[in-house]
């Protein structure tokens, strides 16, 4: 029984530590995270889409909700005009199906 709990209580924790609500910030040097959106997504490390309802913004899938006020986020980002400026490259994708991590090297960013 207390392994269980623990299992659960663990996939709860991770499932909140890997969760994309994010708050765009207007200064740079408030941000957690340096972000510039590409064109083309065979340029991007991570391919976002923009969910409607924060609980299906769980996990670090690149399904990502952008919240109102930053309080409410898990991390605040940055959208930078450069592509030299960026910690992570993005692109937005039409589909929820499309989006993922195209460079697992990055994925630490989200956590």
């Amino acid at each position: 029984m207390k392994d269980l709990l623990f299992l659960v209580s663990f996939f709860c924790v991770s499932q909140t530590l890997a969760a994309q609500k994010l708050f765009s910030v207007q200064y740079q040097n408030q941000a957690d995270l340096k972000i510039f959106v590409v064109d083309h997504a065979n340029q991007a490390d991570l391919k976002v889409f923009k969910v409607d309802y924060s609980n299906r913004a769980q996990g670090n899938r690149g399904l990502w909700f952008f919240t109102e006020y930053s309080n409410q986020a898990d991390t605040s980002v940055f959208f930078v005009d450069y592509v030299n400026q960026a910690d992570l490259k993005i692109f937005f994708v039409d589909y929820q199906n499309q989006a993922g991590w195209r460079n697992n090297s990055k994925k630490h960013l989200l956590y």
